[in-house]
């Protein structure tokens, strides 16, 4: 202790190295025997109650590195977790967590407290200052991205940075755009390990009244991870959970915005697809919410239910048609509108009566429909290539009609088909509805990648950037995974649409928009050509990193 007490130079070399050791090694009870907690809780105590002595040398470094360690030797081994809650880590943590410093140390504040609070054991020391920290997460979570863009990525003059965070972002190595790009990797983890720490409170149904807040819920829709840290579910993973209880689910039940966006991600070839499925589902299911959202989600989950495995899940269509059809006789004298009341009568026609009808068909029979059905599909391409478009419609109708349900890849090349139709009528919805429907058909699911291209370019139309974005990389995986090409090509017309999307999905594109018309320390549209080639270098990044995370071929 009273080495950690003297004015030293050389701390915040020995805490970078034991920052690496605690990194590399989280697992080693070494420095934990040692005491290294009470080591780091009272460098802590000391960069958070002395300014001039945090001010003093290469010392603003020091807060950092302490809270990571704690962070790295608590993520694995509820044991450290115990030990460092016994040295008094949760008090400093929280003074980082209320800004005493900067978002840098509340990014590894919140990471810290998260992993003490995911552990029973632990879990009532960090809820202790429940109320409290529950509202600073939040607030956190909702406002951090803005912070990060106001004071780093949107600062113009790179005098006017702060040094140590550059220094701490880069290593010192590379320039603006290294920063910048790591900035956005860091405003993304600090917002999901935001969303982590209420996670933690959130499965126990502890503040949900402060959680559950109209307020929050939307702004949940909005923290999706990024491109950056697409591993995480983010807004809709606690979204999910508040689906898992009764107060939960009456709140977002409540709010349509909430419920389009569930319908979107239902609908997409996002990761986080099944848990978009997963909240309309427990929202159908509870008798108190169910007639509070049917009418919204139903001409979504209709689209579905003929998926039938999406990652571990089979039969998900089967469980979302009997989810839709529950009570149907009853419902109808519930429902008010027409148009939802039409697509329950086609999911029963489609999913219960046009099944017994198929079920005794002979393979003969099959084969002779298959045959017919490739005879009028010829024929509505020939229609639509000589430029009818609405007679093609009706003829893709009258093979769809035609086409038996076990034939799922001739109906999933009609779907396709029709949605191309749908596309230059302009009609976007009607185009989502039949590219999903296909995707729902195609072996693996969402593999197809015309009807993935089609949805797209749909998508684009109706301004959702992220659904058109995550359709596009899938599109071009698609493409890149069949061809036996050693030297793949993107499609041009793919990589425009990938460029656009990234550019509309930046992370930060909502406070720059905030913040345009800021004062001249901030980067504004001014910018947009230094921005631009951020953005095709991450593009390139993104697009590598995400094609091997969202492989069809796994």
């Amino acid at each position: 202790m009273s080495v950690i007490n003297r004015d030293d130079q050389q701390h915040v070399l020995v805490l970078s190295g034991l920052w690496n050791i605690a990194m590399a090694q989280p697992d080693d009870p070494e420095f934990i025997s040692l005491g290294i907690f009470d080591c780091m809780v009272s460098l802590l105590e000391k960069g958070t109650n002395d300014r001039s002595w945090l001010l003093r040398d290469q010392n603003i470094y020091i807060p950092y590195y302490a809270a990571h360690v704690i962070g790295s030797y608590t993520m694995n081994k509820v044991e450290f977790a115990e030990k460092a809650v016994l040295a008094g880590v949760i008090p400093p943590l929280m003074e980082l967590l209320r800004g005493k410093i900067s978002w840098v140390e509340q990014r590894v504040a919140v990471r810290a407290l998260g992993h003490l609070a995911s552990y029973e054991r632990t879990f009532e020391a960090v809820a202790a200052y429940e109320e409290e920290l529950v509202r600073l997460t939040m607030n956190l979570a909702s406002t951090c991205l803005d912070q990060v863009y106001t004071k780093f990525v949107g600062v113009k003059d790179d005098n006017k940075r702060s040094k140590y965070h550059c220094d701490l972002l880069t290593r010192g190595v590379g320039g603006l755009e290294m920063e910048n790009r790591k900035a956005e990797e860091w405003a993304s983890q600090l917002q999901c390990w935001s969303l982590y720490l209420l996670n933690c409170f959130a499965c126990k149904e502890r503040s949900l009244n402060l959680i559950c807040t109209q307020g929050f819920l939307v702004d949940l829709c909005g923290m999706w991870g990024g491109l950056v840290n697409h591993s995480s579910p983010a807004g809709v993973g606690l979204i999910r959970i508040l689906c898992y209880s009764k107060y939960g689910r009456q709140n977002i039940s409540e709010s349509k915005q909430v419920l389009e966006n569930l319908c979107h991600l239902s609908r997409s070839s996002d990761d986080w697809q099944y848990m978009g499925i997963d909240c309309l589902l427990l929202l159908l299911k509870d008798i108190d919410t169910r007639y509070k959202v049917i009418e919204i989600v139903t001409m979504f989950l209709i689209d579905l239910v003929e998926l039938k495995s999406l990652g571990d899940r089979s039969n998900l269509g089967e469980t979302i048609t009997k989810t839709l059809l529950l009570d149907y006789k009853q419902s109808k004298f519930r429902i008010k509108n027409s148009h939802v009341l039409k697509a329950l009568q086609q999911t029963w026609e489609l999913k219960v009566e046009r099944r017994k009808r198929e079920k005794t068909m002979s393979v003969e029979k099959i084969e002779e429909k298959r045959v017919l059905v490739n005879l009028i599909k010829q024929q509505a391409n020939h229609v639509f290539w000589l430029g009818d478009v609405e007679e093609a419609i009706k003829m893709y109708n009258e093979a769809l009609d035609t086409c038996p349900l076990k034939l799922r890849k001739e109906r999933m090349v009609l779907y396709s088909n029709r949605a191309q139709c749908y596309l230059l009528l302009r009609d976007p919805d009607a185009a989502i509805r039949d590219s999903t429907r296909a995707l729902c058909l195609s072996n693996p699911t969402n593999s197809h990648g015309k009807s993935l291209w089609r949805r797209s370019q749909a998508y684009d139309m109706k301004g959702l950037a992220k659904e058109s974005l995550m359709d596009c990389i899938m599109f071009i995986n698609s493409v890149t995974t069949t061809t036996t090409n050693k030297r793949v090509k993107i499609p041009y017309y793919a990589a425009r649409m990938i460029s656009k999307q990234m550019e509309a999905t930046w992370l930060f594109v909502n406070a720059q928009s905030k913040f345009t018309r800021s004062d001249d320390d901030y980067e504004i549209s001014s910018n947009e050509d230094d921005h631009q080639l951020e953005c095709d270098e991450m593009m390139r990044q993104m697009m590598m990193m995400m094609m091997e995370k969202k492989s069809i071929a796994s």
